[in-house]
């Protein structure tokens, strides 16, 4: 390094507080992106008249835009630095979101969602680098907080995205201010990332090598964030289909998920020090049940906004919880077993939204929400049998 790049180091590291201010405020600029498209997924849909099967194949477009970039986005970030990559990748992920509204048929929403999805896969591998160099700094856990932000940031979209409805704001209106309130987001926090630090533990490679109480650690994980997944993107369709809500309140269902799960991020850490991990995953597991079988049963308008409000508790502490019980794996190193559980987790939340719109299809909406409810049950089931659940 030159004596340019020690001194702006000494001036970052100097000030660990705007650091973790800026790192936060970019969750909380992917969140909010993320959140006004899933936002607006039910006006898109009926732009394009498309049905319940068309729309899960489209947004399959995006996970496998992300699944495509993931060994690419790692290459980036190590050889660049995820300080430098962050701001560029978001500034991209920002265009992209913009030209969503500007497709004409499937085919090209598809396009849109494929380019959406590997800019945001970046935007993922360079966040939570980012998360993890913070957290060093603090030498003490802080990425709940960081995970807080992004659920807030989908709680505010969501709310965005509901005026925006309600003063007859058009899509691409929407997201061109979404688009200037980030911009000034970035180039306010931009400098304030923590630059990376080169070495050659941190290049080393790694395999993967089966280990069952990972693999459930993984099961679990799944069963949250296919349960996530599949409310961020057909949480508002459910509530304009099934409910029948009118289209200015469609999503007051995705908002009322997303602040109980904001909520539960926030305050997870105090209910597992009381209760425990192991019991705080079992209520977990039937609130996800109960809420999801709750829309099913009862699809009215007030008591189905209750019911997405337990999904949201359901799903909050599962992820933390899951990553922080197998980064202490006795036998396999932090890295490789939080890759591996993260791996197939993240995989239910590819995977969730596009199933939802197939089982839909062949049945119907209320009757995938079903099935997704039997996520929870496993979720518990794998809980209680999972001996590794009895340590804290």
């Amino acid at each position: 390094m030159d004596s340019s790049t020690n001194a702006q180091n000494t001036a970052v590291y100097g000030n660990k507080q705007r650091i973790r201010l800026a790192v936060s405020l970019f969750y909380f600029g992917q969140g909010l992106a993320f959140a006004s498209w899933a936002s607006r997924i039910p006006v898109i849909k009926s732009a394009l008249q498309l049905t319940e099967a068309q729309l899960g194949t489209v947004l399959l477009a995006l996970p496998i835009g992300q699944l495509m970039t993931m060994p690419i986005s790692g290459k980036l970030v190590s050889k660049y630095g995820s300080h430098r990559i962050m701001p560029i990748a978001a500034f991209v992920y920002l265009i992209v979101l913009c030209g969503i509204p500007l497709a004409a048929n499937a085919w090209q929403l598809g396009g849109m969602l494929l380019l959406f999805g590997i800019t945001g896969n970046i935007c993922n591998i360079s966040v939570n680098t980012q998360g993890v160099l913070a957290e060093r700094l603090y030498k003490r856990s802080i990425m709940s907080s960081f995970h807080g932000a992004w659920s807030i940031a989908g709680f505010t979209g969501a709310v965005i995205g509901l005026v925006s409805l309600n003063i007859d704001l058009s899509t691409q209106t929407h997201f061109y201010m979404i688009m200037g309130l980030m911009l000034i987001n970035i180039l306010l926090n931009k400098a304030y990332l923590v630059p990376d630090i080169s070495s050659s533990s941190e290049k080393k490679s790694f395999s993967f090598k089966p280990d069952r109480v990972l693999i459930s650690l993984g099961v679990i994980g799944f069963c949250s964030m296919a349960t996530e997944g599949a409310m961020f993107d057909w949480s508002g369709v459910y509530f304009h289909d099934i409910v029948q809500a009118p289209e200015k309140w469609t999503t007051v269902g995705y908002a009322s998920f997303m602040i109980t799960m904001a909520m539960g991020r926030f305050i997870g850490d105090a209910v597992i020090s009381r209760i425990g991990r192991k019991r705080t995953l079992q209520i977990s597991g039937i609130l996800m049940f109960t809420g999801m079988m709750g829309a099913v049963l009862f699809p009215q308008f007030v008591l189905c906004t209750l019911a997405f409000m337990l999904v949201g508790l359901g799903v909050a502490c599962n992820i933390p919880s899951v990553y922080s019980v197998a980064g202490k794996h006795k036998t396999i190193s932090s890295g490789v077993a939080l890759a591996m559980v993260s791996s197939v987790s993240y995989l239910g939340f590819l995977m969730g939204p596009p199933l939802i719109g197939y089982i839909a299809e062949l049945f119907s909406l209320r009757h995938s929400f079903g099935v997704f409810a039997c996520f929870g049950l496993l979720m518990f089931v794998l809980t209680s049998r999972l001996a590794v659940f009895s340590r804290k």
